[in-house]
């Protein structure tokens, strides 16, 4: 779950070196993994019994859920990743403003923590937090580049740890960090319009292939209630090995679906 996002003093700045969040793994609240179980279950439950009405079939297809967890924590873990990368954008454009005013590189990471939290007024954030960090490792007279890179180092993305590495390198050596951090939020705001313009295009064709995913299942409901007479071969002998064959076919079309979804810029 993620960390309180309060103000960090300085002197807690070193005690958190070791509890800091690594954005690379998420960890489920015991309440997220029950109702996730829970509902994932139930809903198995309920594929199981269309496909074979039998009761002990439709709990060993509910079973399935127990695995579930693991994808859900995927698919939050990406959404936060998501969500920092927008996030770094808007505090680089904040940041570039303060040093393109005139500010010192201290005062630019606490006047971009304020327009964060702008943004975002309830404070619960990310990068808010990990500003905050920074600051306190500057009050404490820890070098900002160091502070940067042990973030890029838990963060493990590509805009992070180029940016972190440019600027360490513009401090060593006295590089223009004004040009640097423009350029920097330039880049990665024009890579998350593409990203942005990807998502869009897909959107249709990821809404059609759920709709015709989830098609196989509202037929089956549809003739069971129907022509129950018609369906009743399907759920003894062979017909439950039909069955289970093409919940297999389904299963390996979603996995298929998500696959050729996923485009990364």
């Amino acid at each position: 779950m993620k960390p309180g996002k309060a103000a960090v003093k300085p002197e807690q700045a070193s005690r958190q070196a070791t509890s800091l969040p690594d954005y690379t793994v998420y960890t489920l609240s015991p309440v997220q993994k029950s109702l996730c179980i829970l509902f994932s279950g139930v809903l198995f439950a309920m594929i199981g019994y269309l496909f074979y009405h039998q009761w002990i079939l439709s709990l060993l297809c509910a079973a399935g859920a127990l695995v579930t967890p693991r994808y859900f924590r995927q698919f939050l873990l990406q959404r936060r990743r998501s969500a920092l990368g927008i996030q770094f954008k808007q505090a680089l454009y904040s940041l570039s403003s303060s040093l393109s005013a005139g500010r010192s590189v201290e005062n630019g990471f606490r006047e971009a923590v304020e327009d964060l939290r702008l943004l975002s007024p309830d404070g619960d954030h990310d990068l808010i937090f990990e500003f905050n960090i920074i600051t306190a490792c500057l009050e404490i007279g820890q070098p900002v580049e160091t502070a940067l890179q042990d973030f890029a180092r838990r963060a493990q993305m590509e805009d992070i740890t180029n940016f972190a590495d440019v600027f360490a390198a513009c401090k060593r050596t006295g590089g223009d960090l004004v040009e640097v951090v423009r350029r920097a939020s330039s880049v990665i705001g024009e890579k998350l319009e593409i990203q942005q313009e990807i998502g869009v295009m897909i959107a249709q064709k990821r809404f059609e292939s759920r709709v015709m995913f989830a098609a196989p299942f509202l037929f089956v409901l549809f003739m069971t209630m129907t022509a129950g007479d018609y369906m009743m071969p399907l759920y003894s002998g062979t017909g439950m090995i039909l069955s289970t064959f093409c919940l297999l076919v389904l299963g390996g079309c979603l996995v298929w679906i998500n696959h050729i979804m996923k485009i990364e810029v």
